[in-house]
């Protein structure tokens, strides 16, 4: 190892024993409720019932891509950025390979995997340096990747995804930021639409806060409606496996209070429960899917902690 990277992880080190030594007014998340070596949390809940359940709610065939197209113009909080570089190897001043003068093209992503539709691992949140089921962060994090919570551990989620609309609950085509749903909310309103949240599912609300991805990119990320910390709660006692919603951090913004992403500590530190960020949920939204079959298989790098995906719907 070169003196470049020795200094670089001696400051990574001693920057992840600050994090844990300095203190701060939240406690350390508590054990899972699937033992102390759990590191799937929610993803528990799956299993093969869930997804037979889940294929019997396809009635049309009609299948919904969730996620949106993500490029360099794609806005995200700061300072996150992604570009794509295409390349012709080897074929400078139009060189061809084989007899038959093949050609090819080849691309490589520079940027964050936090950006656009993504999945948030149970390594991207904690407390105190302490991140699901006690694990620290001096233990597992290093410059090169998790060596536990990381994205290619998280097994395909397939399983009953319910919408909840919020915005047709209160009859507007779009929340506002700093517009917060609560767990009383998400309750009235999937009543409401004649749902029920079970054990195992994804639930996926809809703000229309995504409409001002394209009008406004600047205001889209300043701020945005979402959950507060009782939604977060009423979703874990319902024992879902994922939360996302039309936003890029589902959770309210600005924060109703002096907590830091407390809807993200509550739902991956605390209790294991899956994040979907910035899902397209627009067409299943105008026509009213609010049960549908859900299909995650995302990425799977090694060590990271977030994952560009598409998940699908399936009605």
């Amino acid at each position: 190892m070169d003196i470049a990277k020795s200094l670089a992880y001696i400051i990574f080190t001693v920057g992840l024993a600050a994090a844990i030594i300095l203190p701060v007014a939240a406690e350390n998340p508590a054990q899972s409720k699937w033992g102390e070596h759990d590191t799937l949390g929610s993803a528990n809940y799956l299993s093969p019932e869930l997804a037979l359940q889940a294929a019997e709610l396809i009635v049309e065939g009609k299948v919904y891509a969730l996620g949106v197209p993500v490029g360099s113009s794609t806005p995200a909080v700061a300072p996150r950025t992604l570009s794509i570089n295409v390349f012709m190897p080897g074929q400078y001043g139009g060189a061809t390979f084989g007899s038959n003068e093949a050609s090819y093209l080849d691309d490589m992503i520079t940027g964050w995997l936090g950006i656009g539709t993504q999945i948030d691992s149970l390594a991207h949140a904690g407390k105190r340096g302490v991140f699901y089921n006690g694990n620290k962060a001096i233990d597992f994090v290093t410059p090169a990747g998790v060596k536990k919570l990381g994205i290619e551990d998280i097994p395909p989620i397939v399983t009953r995804g319910v919408l909840i609309d919020i915005a047709a609950y209160r009859g507007v085509d779009r929340l506002d930021e700093g517009q917060a749903i609560t767990g009383k909310e998400l309750d009235a309103a999937a009543k409401s639409q004649g749902v029920e949240i079970r054990e195992g599912d994804v639930v996926v609300v809809h703000t229309g806060w995504l409409s001002m991805l394209y009008e406004d990119p600047e205001r889209f990320v300043a701020g945005e409606p979402g959950l507060d910390v009782s939604a977060a709660q009423f979703l874990v006692e319902k024992g879902v496996v994922a939360v996302g919603a039309d936003n890029w951090g589902v959770e309210v913004v600005p924060f109703k209070t002096d907590a830091y992403f407390d809807v993200h500590v509550t739902l991956l530190a605390d209790n294991g429960t899956y994040i979907l960020e910035l899902l397209d949920t627009r067409e299943l939204a105008a026509d009213k899917t609010y049960e549908f079959m859900f299909v995650l298989g995302q990425p799977r790098y090694i060590g990271a902690i977030q994952a560009v995906i598409n998940p699908v719907a399936i009605r």
